[in-house]
């Protein structure tokens, strides 16, 4: 595959605040420091933030990917991401992210297939790959319940 480029624009707005944006995309996204350092900002996505969500979205992309080759079918997915950002040898890092995705299957779908697809994405994942935090998978499937 050829190199790829992804554009992404910064512009400060004022104290601790921007505003990031692509001349690719139509949305722009405030971001802030996050609250828990010196005139951090609550309510306004951080660049924790941002690391912990570009982890878990493209985990969801690559799931999606993997399961449709795989034909697994599924009913529901949806995962919660949590960044830990520690100080080791006096520097501040992002340590780990943990994935906690719940993957709804029918009831004739082998659960054991639908866990090694779960694992297979989190290892496949090009942005879990490339960043030195260790990422955790903690998956739940469940079989969905039918009504009559």
């Amino acid at each position: 595959m050829e190199a790829h480029y992804y554009n992404v624009n910064l512009n400060w707005t004022s104290g601790r605040k921007g505003e990031i944006s692509s001349p690719e995309l139509d949305n722009a996204i405030k971001v802030a420091t996050p609250p828990e350092f010196p005139q951090g900002i609550e309510g306004i996505w951080s660049p924790e933030h941002l690391l912990t969500a570009s982890v878990v979205s493209c985990f969801m992309t690559t799931f999606l990917s993997i399961a449709e080759n795989s034909k697994l079918e599924f009913s529901k997915f949806d995962c919660q991401a949590k960044g830990k950002l520690e100080t080791i040898e006096g520097k501040l890092l992002m340590t780990e992210i943990i994935l906690e995705p719940t993957l709804v299957i029918n009831k004739d779908t082998n659960m054991d297939r639908a866990e090694r697809v779960l694992h297979k994405s989190e290892a496949a994942c090009l942005i879990s790959n490339s960043i030195k935090s260790k990422v955790t998978l903690i998956p739940t499937i469940k079989i969905e319940e039918m009504t009559y």
